[in-house]
Parts: structure tokens; C-alpha cells; sequence
């Protein structure tokens, strides 16, 4: 039994030999391909593998992170926005530990330096972005953009999103403005430009004024605020509201759903109409035309009942007023308020269309007329002259009692009344 045992063991350990010797074999061999290989085809591919391995270990840990902090929704946006940074820095960690110990040459290193100089510079870029969208977001976590009548929260709105575009902005000039300079020649052109007062400074200067005009005014538009998202404005003669303000123009949507496309330099340099600058609420006008014998206390009444009957009426105002007489007609003016500017125009056609309907129906005789005298033309000399319309001319006038011509104030549709002589 000893030497049986004894047996095994040296079997065992001569198998244990063969394979050591196979996996010897194996490397050896395998290191006899690599090394006829290039260099910088072993570094690219221990490169792609390790970001691989780097990558799922990332989203391994970013799927815990989510699962325990689910309950937060803050930190879990934090999380969300951030993974695409947090995946670049990942990368670019791994690949600068790994470049000194890759077999790349000195020409292949300093361009995978340069490239993973000017990678972070952008990741610090995207992570200045971010920043400033979750700062905007976490600011205006108080207001609620979807109440239109509430002027405090339309101008923090209109604010964080004009400077956060301007931001957005400045951040991207920076970024590859610094990108660029990782390189040599053109840090060395950037130097130059700069430094010199020639023609092409001037005509970059004069490329860039749009740019630089349109930030300077969104930075003014945020500051004094002369238009706010939401307003309604007359531009261009076009009513509507300001729909979007971006960092180089301003969206307003017209009352027909067009859009009117305006740059921001427009509500800095040029005069416009902002009907809701400090209130949302309007005044509205209806201009009535009637016939001097309309009561207009029974109009005043009426109006005061459709105002009271209406949903858009705010309470506030209802007064009818003769505001001018002509020849023909008086003016009215029915004065009626309402919350917003749209309520404000519906109101106005319905008070319109109402008030002309009671004229129509309860006083005809208050809608404009046209009068006209109407009176014949015979011989000065006969008596036809002296008879009134309808009668027949009396030869002889009665002593002490002349006849008088009798005009006539006709209407459309009436016939003309003659006038008798006074008795």
C-alpha cells in the first residue's frame, strides 16, 4: 500500500509537470507572436480592454448608487446627470495610468498626451454645464413656470434661463479656447492674434460683434428684465406672447400661432408694447356708435349685467361713457376688465357682440341713422310752392295765415312726415 501511494504521487506530480510545461509552452508561444507585433497594437488593444473592464465596473456601481438613493430624488438627478462625466473621468484615470507602462513610442505617447489633454479639458467643460443646469434647477425648485399670472415667478424664469444660456455660452468659448491651446501652433497663432493691432484682429473683432452684442443684451434683458417669458407684446405691430428666450433671439408667438422670430438686441435698441410688464391684468375698450335718442343709462344697465354674467370679468372695472358726438352719432366706450390679455380680448368680442344684439332687439331706433332732407323744387311763383306735400295747393292763402314749406327728416325705410301749418 506505501508503494502504491508512493506511485500516485509521482504520477501526480510528473501530470502537474506536463501542464506546467504546456502553459510554459502556451506564453512562450504567445509571447513570440506579440513580439512580432507592434508596439502600439498591444498598447491599443490593453488599452480598450481595461476601458471595457473600467466601464462595467461603472455602471455596476452607478446602478447601486440609483438603487440607494432612489428615495432622494435630488441626489438621484445628481446621479443621473452626472454619469457621463463620472464614465469620461473613469476612462481618462485608467488610460493615464496605464499610457507610461504601454509599449508606445515617443511620437505616439505625445499625441495620446495632447489628446488626453485637451479630453479633460472638455470633461471639465461638460462638467460646468452641468453645474450650471442643476444650479438653475435647484434656484427655481420654488416657482412654478407653469402659473402664467404669477409675475415674481415669470421674471426668475426669465432670468436663470437667460443667464444660464449666457453661461452656457461663455463655458463652451473657454472650453475650446483652452482645448485649442494644448497645441502648440495654435497657441502660438492665438499669442500672436492677440497680441497684435492689425487687420486680422480687426476682422475678428468685427466677426465677433453679433456674438458678444447678443450676450451683452441677454445680460441686460436678465438684469432689467423688459421683457419676461410669458408677457404680452406688440412687435412689429403682431400681438402675442413671448414664448422662448434664447441666448440670441426671443420666440414670440403670435395670437394665430405663428411665430415671430426677434433678436435680442431688438428690446434693447428698439421701442415695443408690453402689455403685462407689471400686471397681467388689462383694461378692455368697446367702441359703440348709436343715435343720439339711445338711453344710454338702460346701455350703462346692460352693460353692467353681461359684465356681472361673464366669467372673464375680473370685478374690477365696468363703466360706459360718451366719449365724443358727431354730426350723425355719439360715441361710446364701454370700459370692462379682466385678468389677462387674452381674457381681455374675449371679453371685448363678447361685450361687443351682446350690447349690439340689445340695441338691435330693445332699440332699434339707437342704431345710427342717415337723415336726409328731402324737398321739391317748384316755381317760386305758383302756389304749389307754399303747399305742403300730400295736400293740394290752395289758390288762394288764407288772410293772416302764409303757408309754410314743409321739410322732411326721412330715415332708411320710413317715409317722410310733412309738417302741418300751425293753427
Amino acid at each position: 500500500m506505501l508503494r502504491c501511494g508512493i506511485g500516485s504521487v509521482a504520477r501526480i506530480r510528473i501530470a502537474r509537470e506536463g501542464r506546467l510545461g504546456l502553459i510554459d509552452n502556451l506564453l512562450a508561444a504567445t509571447l513570440d507572436v506579440l513580439s512580432k507585433v507592434p508596439g502600439i497594437v498591444v498598447g491599443l488593444v490593453v488599452l480598450a480592454f481595461a476601458v471595457v473592464l473600467v466601464l462595467a465596473l461603472h455602471a455596476l456601481v452607478g446602478r447601486l448608487l440609483r438603487r440607494i438613493f432612489r428615495a432622494r430624488p435630488f441626489v438621484l438627478t445628481l446621479l443621473q446627470r452626472s454619469r457621463g462625466p463620472t464614465r469620461l473621468a473613469t476612462v481618462i484615470f485608467v488610460v493615464a495610468v496605464l499610457l507610461p507602462a504601454l509599449p508606445f513610442d515617443s511620437t505616439a505617447a505625445d499625441i495620446a498626451v495632447k489628446l488626453l489633454g485637451v479630453v479633460f479639458v472638455m470633461l471639465l467643460g461638460w462638467i460646468a454645464m452641468i453645474a450650471v443646469d442643476l444650479g438653475a434647477a435647484f434656484y427655481m425648485r420654488g416657482y412654478r413656470s407653469e402659473m402664467p399670472n404669477d409675475p415674481l415667478a415669470r421674471k426668475h424664469l426669465t432670468q436663470v434661463r437667460i443667464l444660464r444660456r449666457v453661461a452656457a455660452i461663455l463655458v463652451v468659448v473657454v472650453t475650446a479656447a483652452a482645448a485649442l491651446m494644448n497645441f502648440e501652433t495654435v497657441r502660438q497663432y492665438g499669442v500672436s492674434l492677440f497680441a497684435s493691432a492689425g487687420a486680422a484682429g480687426l476682422v475678428v473683432g468685427l466677426a465677433a460683434r453679433p456674438l458678444f452684442s447678443n450676450l451683452i443684451a441677454g445680460v441686460q434683458l436678465a438684469m432689467t428684465q423688459p421683457i419676461r417669458l410669458g408677457d404680452a407684446v406688440i412687435v412689429e405691430g403682431e400681438w402675442g406672447e413671448i414664448e422662448e428666450i434664447t441666448s440670441t433671439y426671443v420666440v414670440v408667438r403670435i395670437w394665430d400661432l405663428r411665430r415671430l422670430i426677434v433678436p435680442l438686441t431688438y428690446f434693447i435698441e428698439k421701442p415695443f408694447q408690453n402689455w403685462t410688464r407689471e400686471n397681467p391684468a388689462l383694461f378692455g375698450a368697446v367702441m359703440l356708435y348709436v343715435d343720439y335718442a339711445v338711453p344710454v343709462d338702460r346701455l350703462r344697465a346692460k352693460l353692467e349685467e353681461i359684465a356681472k354674467g361673464s366669467a372673464l370679468w375680473d370685478g374690477r372695472v365696468c363703466a360706459l361713457q360718451v366719449t365724443d358726438a358727431t354730426e350723425r352719432t355719439m360715441e361710446l366706450r364701454a370700459l370692462v376688465s379682466a385678468r389677462t390679455a387674452g381674457e381681455a380680448f374675449d371679453l371685448r368680442c363678447d361685450v361687443r357682440e351682446r350690447m349690439i344684439a340689445f340695441l338691435r332687439e330693445a332699440h332699434p331706433e339707437g342704431l345710427p341713422h342717415v337723415r336726409a332732407e328731402v324737398a321739391g323744387h317748384p316755381d317760386p311763383a305758383s302756389p304749389a310752392h307754399f303747399a305742403a306735400p300730400g295736400r293740394t295747393a290752395d289758390p288762394t292763402p288764407s288772410a293772416g295765415r302764409p303757408s309754410f314749406p314743409a321739410p322732411s327728416h326721412a330715415t332708411p325705410g320710413r317715409a317722410a312726415r310733412p309738417v302741418r301749418e300751425p293753427a
